[in-house]
């Protein structure tokens, strides 16, 4: 799968070959976060995003409602079936993961994709900073926050991040490095005491799988796309499909586009 194209990795969701987490996936390209929401809810959560770009940096909007593709991020997209694994949420909880969603889709959607930290970990890698989870060949770790999003009509909540283990030295130049890509969550919110940002225990995410952290490293917390997905919960909307955690669209865009410098 690794070396497959963005293309290839979408039809191989689409076919159901292909279900597991995307990190580490199709080096040099894009992966996107999914909200889709009912057309009532489009405005508001348009608004969120605009309002908590660390969390929720916008790639792209569906162009009308009902809309499956996006031209401009993904050749021959079919967003009900090309991702690995979605969720499905009914009055704010979390009802069906499927990998699949072309029965229940609804011509009144709206699809908004949103910027994924996978897209920078190619770069650290490139610096010769290890990235744990891919490692250890599992889904990054995943925690709820104290880190308080400012709120936009129905939604609102805390912050989700992620977490990567590195010495200060080597997080100190994962802060260079993202920095240059706001549009995939930027420069970490927070690195160290994971109590400052109300997380209590470390060994257990609330989202993907938990790494080792090793003598004298520190864990290093990123925004991440999960946010939405608590927003959404919170504001209790009638139906909702997103990705599962980890599970990301992968897009034809390469992530050489996103840096800002």
């Amino acid at each position: 799968m690794s070396v497959l194209t963005p293309y290839q990795i979408r039809q191989q969701c689409r076919s159901g070959a292909f279900s597991d987490n995307t990190s580490g996936f199709a080096p040099g390209f894009v992966q996107a976060n999914m909200a889709i929401l009912p057309k009532q809810y489009a405005a508001d959560f348009l608004q969120f995003c605009h309002f908590n770009p660390k969390p929720c940096p916008l790639l792209g909007m569906a162009a009308t409602p009902g809309a499956i593709d996006m031209p401009s991020l993904a050749k021959d997209l079919d967003i009900r079936s090309d991702l690995p694994k979605y969720r499905v949420f009914k009055d704010g909880k979390l009802t069906d993961e499927v990998t699949d969603v072309r029965e229940i889709w609804r011509d009144d959607l709206v699809t908004f994709l949103i910027g994924c930290s996978f897209s920078f970990e190619e770069s650290l890698l490139a610096d010769g900073l290890e990235i744990r989870n891919i490692t250890e060949k599992v889904n990054v770790p995943m925690y709820r926050t104290n880190i308080a999003c400012t709120p936009a009509g129905v939604f609102h909540g805390g912050m989700v991040v992620s977490m990567r283990p590195m010495l200060p030295a080597d997080a100190i130049r994962a802060i260079q490095i993202c920095s240059r890509f706001p549009q995939v969550h930027g420069a970490p919110v927070h690195f160290g005491d994971p109590a400052a940002i109300g997380i209590n225990d470390i060994t257990k995410p609330d989202f993907g799988d938990a790494v080792s952290i090793k003598p004298g490293e520190v864990p290093v917390f990123w925004a991440c796309g999960v946010t939405p997905q608590v927003a959404i919960a919170n504001a209790g909307v009638d139906f909702c499909i997103a990705h599962s955690p980890g599970h990301m669209l992968v897009t034809d865009l390469t992530n050489s586009k996103l840096s800002v410098l």
